[in-house]
């Protein structure tokens, strides 16, 4: 039987789309965009508008249900900034999507709306997952814009342009685009042995064990990333590298890309400074951990981190 390029063999057919802030159906329009477009989406009836108090989401709530979807009459209560909106996209039926940053703080928001930040959102599930993607979207591209409102070149202002996808500056006229940074997060497999290294940051939760990860750094490829950081961190030399699967992550805007790495050495010399401990594991240890059985406290990430697909994946890899 012909085979096709295509063909993987790993557990799930699109690893990626197993993590949060992966779905997202909104048709972008890219090619489309001109100084005219968010305005009218603004006008189209039936438009809805996520709306977000500096890093954190602004949730209507009646009893036990959450919307996020703002109508354009329902915004004055919140001072919403226009002026920084970005336009998301549309929906199938062609609803326009919009962020809208509002000035109102979170806090003084508090007592009639639910407020969440990215985190929050997927880790208690206060919205769907499509949703969930629109957010991340939108959370990058506002922290852009925010970061963004003067010239790098001269130091003038920067105007927004086509729907929040570009800044043009006032003087120079230096057009800036937005950013998404490159991290790899990696599993290092020692097959001889059938072992996964795993390490804790000083910041993780009480007995949290994740995958090593690190910027990607001008100049680099994702493989020679991979090598670099585990190398730095652990002291473990890396072989082959083999992508699994990527996830964005908007705090602000990164993009997570999971690879397993070959492992070539097995001794760990960990910086002290990056991790608190540093070790390897067997399968069985890992499916403690991601199972929330594990009888020494060892916790694995949530459910939705890339960290954890690339854990639970390693367990059901097929032979």
């Amino acid at each position: 039987m012909k085979t096709s390029i295509f063909d993987i063999s790993a557990p799930h057919p699109e690893p990626s789309a197993l993590t949060a802030f992966a779905q997202n159906g909104l048709d972008r329009d890219a090619e489309h965009r001109d100084e005219t477009c968010l305005e009218k989406a603004l006008s189209v009836e039936g438009a809805h508008i996520l709306a977000f108090a500096g890093n954190a989401l602004v949730l209507k709530h009646d009893g036990q249900v959450l919307d996020p979807l703002f109508a354009p009459y329902e915004l004055p209560g919140l001072d919403p900034d226009l002026e920084n909106a970005v336009l998301l996209g549309y929906q199938p039926s062609g609803e326009p999507r919009i962020a809208l940053p509002v000035r109102s703080s979170a806090e003084a928001l508090a007592n009639d709306y639910k407020i969440a930040d990215g985190r929050a959102l997927f880790r208690d599930a206060l919205i769907g997952e499509e949703l969930l993607g629109e957010v991340a979207q939108a959370l990058s591209l506002l922290h852009w814009n925010a970061d963004n409102r003067f010239c790098g070149k001269c130091g003038s202002r920067t105007e927004s342009r086509v729907g929040g996808y570009k800044r043009v500056c006032s003087a120079c006229e230096h057009t800036s685009f937005p950013r998404t940074d490159p991290v790899v997060i990696m599993m290092a497999i020692d097959e001889a042995r059938d072992l996964c290294l795993l390490g804790r940051s000083h910041r993780f939760p009480a007995g949290m064990y994740s995958c090593l990860a690190g910027f990607v750094e001008p100049g680099e490829t994702i493989e020679n990333a991979v090598r670099r950081e585990t190398q730095e961190e652990s002291g473990i030399d890396i072989g082959r590298v083999r992508y699994h699967a990527s996830q964005p992550w908007p705090m602000p805007h990164q993009l997570m890309i999971g690879c397993y790495a070959e492992a070539l050495s097995t001794e760990i010399i960990r910086d002290e400074t990056e991790l608190e401990d540093c070790r390897w594991f067997t399968r069985d240890e890992v499916a403690a951990m991601l199972e929330e059985r594990s009888t020494d406290g060892r916790a694995a990430p949530i459910d939705g981190t890339i960290a954890n697909r690339l854990m639970a994946d390693w367990l059901e890899w097929p032979a």
